[in-house]
């Protein structure tokens, strides 16, 4: 079983290579963010051409997370239970959906950006990652597959950037929003693809600007958060680097997991 997640920056934009990139890569269930469109625009009919279901959670121009699966779409719950709005009292945004696919039960996140360290945003951050925290506990600690996908805009570790000094005193590398990935830690989960063995620096988003691409100036935000039972089935995993390439791409590339179930 293949599992994979990959932040498309618009599906509208990206819809050609989507299609192409699935009939490709073998994918059975794809966790998606940043759709950036009205879930009544979302693009159901192609990819039900192609034998996938389709789950999503879409409001509008910014945000939007899907499931795409072709192994079965059961128990869908959209956005997580008491997540915070931004500004405090507004509707929840669509960062979250959780379903399951065949023997897996998945999460597709799109985690608050944080913009500045000390702006209200950052602390939407912070409280976001506790609730997602605290959602998952149960079926982390389940005996069924089970992960958390997604563009969680953090940095796992300093090698998970291009150049640390680069990113001092700005959001993805602080210790509170990496103290945030060590509570989904102690909640069950673990880093799935720490290190892909293809690449020496397997980052996984690579800003448009100042060919930050081709020399390879990237950042590893792109996660794989899974249980015991999900870490213990997978047998390869990897960045799909290729996909950054060429007309069209999405600024992260997808990741992919092989699970054995």
């Amino acid at each position: 079983m293949r599992i994979a997640t990959w932040n498309v920056n618009s599906i509208t934009a990206r819809l050609p290579r989507l299609l192409a990139w699935l009939e490709k890569s073998g994918t059975d269930v794809l966790c998606l963010q940043e759709l950036k469109c009205a879930e009544a625009s979302f693009p159901y009919e192609p990819l039900r051409e192609l034998g996938y279901e389709a789950a999503v959670n879409a409001s509008g121009r910014w945000n939007g997370v899907a499931v795409l699966s072709r192994v079965g779409l059961a128990d869908v719950t959209t956005g997580l239970p008491g997540q915070p709005g931004y500004p405090d009292g507004e509707a929840p945004e669509a960062r979250a959906l959780a379903a399951t696919c065949g023997p897996a039960r998945v999460w597709s996140v799109y985690v608050p950006n944080g913009r500045e360290v000390g702006h209200d945003h950052y602390a939407y951050k912070l409280r976001w990652l506790q609730v997602l925290r605290d959602a998952v506990v149960e079926d982390a600690a389940g005996e069924r597959p089970f992960a958390v996908l997604g563009d969680y805009n953090i940095a796992p570790t300093d090698d998970d950037v291009w150049d640390r000094a680069r990113f001092e005193g700005l959001t993805h590398v602080t210790e509170p929003e990496r103290a945030a990935l060590a509570a989904l830690r102690d909640a069950g989960l673990s880093d799935v693809v720490p290190r892909p063995l293809k690449y020496d620096q397997p980052f996984t988003y690579w800003d448009y600007r100042e060919l930050c691409f081709p020399k390879n100036r990237g950042m590893r935000i792109d996660l794989v958060y899974g249980n015991q039972p999900f870490a213990n089935a997978a047998t390869d995993a990897f960045v799909d680097r290729e996909e950054r390439k060429g007309k069209g791409a999405s600024d992260h590339a997808p990741v992919v997991v092989d699970l054995e179930v």
